[in-house]
């Protein structure tokens, strides 16, 4: 459940919403994931899609094929699920990208579910 309106996050949850009301659940993560950069474009909302994420080890860049799916304005991460239940690695998955990307915000936005907003986990470093 969402505690309280975060400016940075309501936005984006409420273009969730929004796909998720039109498509319901069941489809893939590659169409939730158009439709809400669709929905994004046409709120202003500005997001780089499919951002790499590059692992340093010992203080060298190494290119891991890691993939943020969202980073909105720069201020949070948005990974996108289709699955029956979250696990925890999707939840340390968005963690270690938030810490990855220095980035303090995050969402895990499920869209398989009857209610999105119960598909939702909102994260803050």
């Amino acid at each position: 459940m969402l505690e309280q309106r975060d400016p940075e996050t309501y936005p984006i949850i409420g273009a969730a919403i929004e796909v998720h009301k039109v498509l319901g659940p069941g489809l893939l993560e590659s169409a939730y994931e158009e439709c809400l950069c669709h929905e994004l474009n046409g709120r202003q909302i500005p997001f780089r899609r499919q951002v790499e994420i590059p692992v340093t080890y010992k203080g060298v860049n190494l290119a891991c094929g890691y993939t943020a799916d969202l980073i909105v304005d720069d201020k949070v991460v948005v990974e996108l699920k289709a699955v029956e239940h979250i696990a925890r690695v999707h939840q340390a998955q968005l963690l270690t990208y938030m810490k990855l990307l220095s980035i303090r915000k995050g969402l895990l936005v499920n869209f398989h579910t009857a209610v999105l907003r119960q598909g939702i986990i909102r994260r803050i470093l």
